[in-house]
C-alpha cells in the first residue's frame, strides 16, 4: 500500500497525457534516422571513446562540457541516444507544465522541442539543458526559498551549463526578477539568496574541475569547454557588438522595471527569461536552429498568454514576441521543413521508397559512409585506430566504432585547432590501421607519408582506403 500511495500522487491531467503521447508520436521517426547529422556523430564518437576508457579533452576533443558526451556514452548507439532524448523530452514537458500549468503554453512548448523546425529531432545540447533550467525555475518560483532549495536550484542550473555553457546566462533571470518584485529595500535577502544560488551553481562545475585535475586533464578541459567558446562570440558574419547587446538587455530590464507595477509577475518573468535567453542564443551570431530551443520556454509562455489571456497583457505580449521572431530573421537562422521530414518517413514505412532512398534523403553520402564503416568493422579490430579525412569523418567513426589516432574527430577541428605538419608527425608516429581519403577533400600534406608507409587496398565511390604495408598478408 505504501508504494501505491506515492504512485497515486503522480497525477497528470488527461490533456497533458495526450500532449505527451503526441511528443512520443512525433519522435517515432527519429528512431529510424541514419547516422548522418554532424553534431550527433561527434557526440557518438566521443561517447565511444569514453566507453573505451579514453579521457575527454586530453585524448578526445570537442568544445562542449562533458554531460552530452557522457549521455552519448551511456546510450552506446544512435537509437538509444534518440530514445534517451525522447524520454528526456517527455520529462521536460512535464516540468514545463508544472511551471506554467497552462494548456496552450504546454502544447506550444511540446511542439517546438519536438518538431524538426528547430532541429527538435536531433540530440543537441539545448534539448537536454532546458530540462534542468525549467526545474530550477519551478523550484525558485513555487517553493519556499530555503537554503536547501536555493542550492538545489543552483545545482540544476549548473547541470544545465554542463550540457552547454550558454545555459548559465539564464541564471540572472531570477536574480533580476527578485530585484524588481522585492525591491532594493530587501537587498540583504536578495544578496543572500543569490549567494546560495551561486553556491549550488558552482558545485557541479567545481566537481568536474576536480575530476579532470585528478585525471591530469584540467588544462585541456578548461580550454576546450570554456575558453575556446569565447572565440564563438561574434564569429559568424552577422554581428551586433557585445556592448550594444548588453545595453539592449539593460534597456529591456529598465523598461520592465518601469512597468512592473502594471503587469503580472508571470508576464514579467516570461519577458525577463526571454531577454536573457535571446542574449545567449545570439552570442555567436551563428544561425543554427537548435540554438533557438533555449528560448522556447518563454516564447511558449508568451504565446499561451496571447491565445488565452483576456486582459491587456494579451496585447502587450505582441511586443516581446515581435522581438523573439525578429531575432531569427535578423540573424538569418536556418529552418527545416517539418512536412517533408514526416512525409518521407511515411513514404518509407509504407514501402513507397526503399531504405537506401530514405537514407539518401538525409545526406547524399549516407550509403557511402555505411559502406566504408562496414569495411572498417570487418577489416579491423575495435581497438585499432583509423584516420578519416572527409567532412563526414565523424559519421564514419561513429558508425564503425573506430577512433582516430589523434584527439580530433572532425575536419574543422583539425583546421581550427591543429596543424597539418603536426598531423603528419602524429600519423607517422601512431600509424593507424587504415587511412581513408576522399577525392572531394584532398590532403596533399600527408601523401608522401602514405606512399612510404601505406598501400591502396580498396575504393568505395570517391573514398580511397589505404592500409599499413606491414599488415598486408598473403
Amino acid at each position: 500500500m505504501k508504494k501505491d500511495h506515492w504512485i497515486h500522487k503522480i497525477h497528470l491531467p488527461n490533456w497533458l497525457v495526450g500532449i505527451l503521447a503526441l511528443v512520443l508520436i512525433l519522435r517515432i521517426p527519429t528512431f529510424f534516422e541514419p547516422y548522418y547529422y554532424g553534431d550527433e556523430m561527434i557526440y557518438m564518437t566521443l561517447g565511444q571513446g569514453i566507453r573505451q576508457g579514453l579521457p575527454l579533452y586530453s585524448e578526445m576533443f570537442d568544445n562542449k562540457p562533458p554531460l552530452l558526451y557522457l549521455t552519448a556514452a551511456i546510450a552506446g548507439n544512435l537509437f538509444w541516444f534518440k530514445t534517451i532524448l525522447a524520454f528526456w523530452s517527455l520529462a521536460t514537458t512535464v516540468a514545463f507544465w508544472k511551471l506554467v500549468k497552462g494548456k496552450m503554453a504546454t502544447l506550444i512548448f511540446a511542439l517546438l522541442i519536438s518538431l524538426p523546425l528547430l532541429e527538435g529531432n536531433t540530440a543537441n545540447a539545448e534539448l537536454f539543458m532546458i530540462g534542468p533550467t525549467i526545474l530550477a525555475f519551478y523550484m525558485l518560483l513555487t517553493k519556499k526559498l530555503t537554503i536547501k532549495n536555493l542550492i538545489i536550484s543552483g545545482f540544476l542550473f549548473g547541470i544545465a551549463a554542463l550540457f552547454k555553457i550558454p545555459a548559465s546566462f539564464e541564471v540572472p533571470t531570477i536574480v533580476v526578477f527578485w530585484v524588481i518584485t522585492q525591491g532594493m529595500g530587501k537587498w540583504r535577502t536578495i544578496f543572500k539568496n543569490t549567494f546560495y544560488l551561486f553556491v549550488g551553481f558552482i558545485i557541479p562545475i567545481l566537481l568536474t574541475f576536480i575530476w579532470y585535475f585528478i585525471k591530469g586533464g584540467l588544462k585541456q578541459y578548461v580550454e576546450a569547454a570554456f575558453l575556446q567558446n569565447v572565440g564563438y562570440i561574434g564569429s559568424w558574419g552577422v554581428e551586433v557588438p557585445l556592448p550594444l547587446r548588453a545595453g539592449l538587455i539593460i534597456l529591456g530590464v529598465l523598461l520592465l522595471f518601469v512597468v512592473s507595477k502594471k503587469i503580472s509577475k508571470d508576464f514579467l518573468f516570461a519577458c525577463l527569461w526571454l531577454i536573457f535567453s535571446l542574449f545567449a542564443v545570439t552570442l555567436s551570431g551563428r544561425p543554427y536552429p537548435h540554438y533557438l530551443v533555449q528560448s522556447v520556454g518563454p516564447i511558449a509562455i508568451l504565446l499561451g498568454m496571447f491565445f488565452t489571456s483576456r486582459n491587456i497583457e494579451q496585447a502587450l505580449v505582441v511586443i516581446p514576441l515581435t522581438v523573439a521572431f525578429f531575432i531569427p530573421i535578423y540573424y538569418n537562422f536556418y529552418h527545416y521543413k517539418t512536412r517533408d521530414y514526416y512525409l518521407r518517413f511515411v513514404n518509407f514505412t509504407t514501402g513507397k521508397i526503399s531504405r537506401a532512398t530514405y537514407f539518401d534523403q538525409f545526406s547524399p553520402n549516407t550509403q557511402r559512409n555505411y559502406k566504408i564503416a562496414d569495411f572498417l568493422i570487418k577489416s579491423s579490430l575495435p581497438h585499432q585506430r583509423v584516420f578519416i579525412w572527409d567532412s563526414d569523418s565523424p559519421t564514419i567513426y561513429a558508425l564503425s566504432r573506430r577512433l582516430p589516432p589523434i584527439k580530433f574527430v572532425a575536419d574543422y577541428h583539425i583546421n581550427d585547432y591543429y596543424t597539418k605538419t603536426k598531423l603528419v608527425g602524429d600519423l607517422a608516429e601512431k600509424k593507424p590501421r587504415f587511412i581513408v581519403l576522399t577525392s572531394k577533400h584532398p590532403l596533399p600534406e600527408i601523401m608522401n607519408f602514405i606512399r612510404k608507409e601505406y598501400i591502396l587496398i580498396h575504393q568505395i565511390e570517391d573514398a580511397n582506403i589505404y592500409s599499413k604495408l606491414e599488415t598486408i598478408t598473403l
